[in-house]
């Protein structure tokens, strides 16, 4: 399993995802899900993968091949919303050739992304695009979207992410999201990709991994934790 999540804020985007993959209990293994085109002035494009493993590195891979092709592609189109048809047209040519082989060994085509970024002339947008190529789109009401094993994680987003968020504020609340998740469920784990995108500055600047014994990681947890308790401590006692 994984966890990914996408914020869109007044400030900025948040894109972050673990890197745990598993084939059963006994087979662990760590995978990048984060893919980042950009080139500085014109645009910046982050794909956050969840799904089968095989199947989103061939999304991807034909992504890549065919950016080196004929327009259009990911380099060519002018908006986000033609980025994410052209992530779900690779997605479903991806289906359409496995699936029937999938099928034969009683599995399904599985594989969706968050898809956030901004092309130069457009609004910072993010959409989450599920596995049969459909998708939506992250708006003020709904700031953020989430894929994999996004329960967990969901009801500290709810409490603390608005669209009118700081990206400072928003982003150690999706790192605590990702503690919380990574305390209730061993199929998601470190380390964290994350990346922050600040509105209108069309290049990446702030992009970091978070591993096992990250200092940064660990006192954020630890003070989250100690925090928690305190509060709980702090409400006024039940009268019987």
């Amino acid at each position: 399993m994984t966890y990914c999540v996408g914020v869109k804020l007044e400030d900025g985007l948040i894109l972050a995802c673990d890197s745990r993959t598993h084939a059963g209990v006994d087979n662990y293994a760590k995978f990048c899900k984060m893919t980042v085109f950009d080139r500085a002035g014109d645009r910046v494009l982050v794909l956050l993968s969840s799904g089968s493993l095989a199947a989103t590195q061939a999304v991807i891979n034909v992504l890549r091949q065919r950016a080196s092709g004929e327009a259009p592609h990911i380099w060519s189109v002018p908006s986000m919303f033609d980025v994410a048809n052209l992530v779900a047209d690779a997605m479903r040519d991806i289906e359409r050739r496995d699936g029937p082989f999938l099928e034969g060994g009683g599995l399904k085509f599985n594989a969706s992304f968050i898809l956030g970024g901004q092309i130069a002339g457009e609004e910072m947008r993010l959409f989450r695009l599920y596995a049969e190529g459909n998708f939506i789109e992250a708006s003020t009401d709904t700031p953020f979207l989430q894929t994999g094993e996004a329960k967990y994680g969901k009801p500290i987003l709810d409490l603390a992410v608005t669209a009118h968020a700081t990206l400072e504020d928003a982003t150690k609340c999706v790192l605590v999201s990702f503690d919380s998740t990574m305390i209730s469920n061993l199929s998601v784990g470190m380390p964290i990709d994350l990346l922050c995108y600040a509105r209108d500055s069309l290049q990446v600047t702030m992009k970091r991994r978070f591993d096992e014994g990250d200092v940064y990681f660990e006192g954020l947890t630890q003070q989250w934790i100690a925090g928690t308790r305190q509060v709980f401590h702090d409400l006024p006692p039940l009268e019987w």
